[in-house]
């Protein structure tokens, strides 16, 4: 049963963030080089952005690369700029698709070249109206809040009285994305690793074992369902 179906009766999440682990020890233990992982996992979020429109999900937030991340082998990271490049080759494929694409992250890390890429991606798909797909690029959440504090000082003298929750966010890279309703993470590890550290206060956390580049449509659809089971008080 897809999640399309058995979701019609039941609460379907607006939001959903994904943490894509397990790309690395997919590959060794198939004794391909850990490298065929990432691709294997770029392939993979083709699949779960298809399954996410078919279920009636508007928003996904992908966490892609880590501020951590650049402390990976240089040819890993090179490696993994690379698969961002590819953009450049599926635009064309995401827009007819009706995927509307974000970055969210420090930009100023990345490449010349990947930031102009991300800038045209960003504008072709700006009219998609069938998934909207933030992708966390060089995002730490902790880097996130940090940034956006820092922005906010900047502007203060012009903004009386105490500072909001509301106004904040207006600062943060990820302010036109609404918070998840879940989080998912593949590979076993039962933690956020700095993913949406200030958006993911009040979302439903689901942890699977599955590697990223072998998670299944059925783990997806449990967790759908689990997620349409679960009573969402926010401390009420």
């Amino acid at each position: 049963m897809t999640a399309k179906n058995s979701m019609n009766t039941l609460q379907v999440p607006r939001s959903i963030g994904v943490i894509l682990d397990g790309n690395r020890r997919w590959a060794k233990e198939r004794m391909l080089p850990p490298l065929a992982g990432h691709k294997a996992g770029y392939d993979k979020v083709k699949e779960v952005l298809a399954w996410a429109v078919e279920a009636g999900i508007t928003f996904v937030t992908l966490y892609v690369f880590s501020t951590e991340n650049w402390n990976r082998p240089e040819n890993e990271v090179q490696y993994l700029l690379g698969l961002i490049r590819l953009l450049e080759r599926d635009v064309k494929e995401f827009k007819q698709k009706g995927y509307r694409l974000h970055i969210i992250g420090d930009r100023t890390r990345l490449p010349h070249d990947i930031q102009e890429l991300i800038a045209r991606v960003e504008d072709e798909t700006s009219l998609g109206t069938a998934l909207a797909v933030a992708c966390a690029l060089s995002y730490g959440g902790q880097d996130e809040i940090v940034a956006a504090v820092n922005q906010l000082l900047v502007d203060k003298d012009r903004v009386a009285g105490p500072v909001t929750k509301e106004e904040l966010r207006t600062y943060m890279w990820s302010k036109n994305i609404p918070f998840p309703d879940l989080i998912v993470r593949t590979g076993g590890d039962h933690r956020l690793s700095n993913f949406l550290t200030w958006q993911s206060a009040y979302s439903e956390l689901f942890f699977v074992e599955e590697l990223w580049p072998a998670f299944s449509r059925a783990s997806f659809d449990k967790v759908l369902n689990d997620f349409a089971t679960r009573n969402r008080r926010f401390g009420k």
